[in-house]
């Protein structure tokens, strides 16, 4: 039994953490930089096949379509980024609260898909450096004529 627990517990680096108090401490006690990075949304499959990049930090005046929840299939462009409370607000998404006044509804960033990027030299930096066709290009993680033949005769 011991065996079997130390067996699922085991780590492979002692810096990280695996409790899930301390992720969560974490993640909520976050400064405003660590949210950016993690206030990602998925790219649309045409923004995916053009950048090969699966998600990026999403920004004020990207355009994204709703894919989760109440406002499901809902586009419009992002007026803000609410790093302290986690979402974003979209252009058109918003209800009426009871004294008649109009609220902007948040929205998380990952039930969006970003359809249309708002690119400047930082962001086109970004993308160009979160690549796969860059490491590829490169020769990253790949194996040379040589290598293979050694790793095929290996008994």
């Amino acid at each position: 039994r011991l065996a079997a627990r130390l067996a699922c517990a085991m780590k492979y680096s002692a810096n990280v953490t695996s409790s899930r108090r301390k992720q969560r401490k974490a993640h909520f006690s976050a400064p405003s930089s660590e949210r950016r990075k993690r206030m990602v949304a998925p790219l649309s499959q045409e923004l995916k096949d053009k950048y090969n990049v699966r998600n990026v930090p999403i920004r004020k005046d990207d355009e994204v379509m709703v894919v989760r929840g109440t406002y499901k299939g809902r586009e419009g462009k992002v007026t803000c980024v609410y790093r302290k409370k986690w979402v974003v607000h979209i252009e058109r998404i918003n209800r009426e609260k009871i004294n008649g006044a109009t609220v902007q509804v948040g929205v998380d960033s990952s039930k969006c898909v970003i359809t249309k990027l708002k690119l400047d030299k930082d962001r086109k930096a970004l993308l160009e450096r979160r690549s796969h066709t860059a490491g590829a290009e490169k020769g990253k993680g790949l194996l040379t004529a040589s290598e293979k033949e050694a790793m095929e005769n290996i008994d």
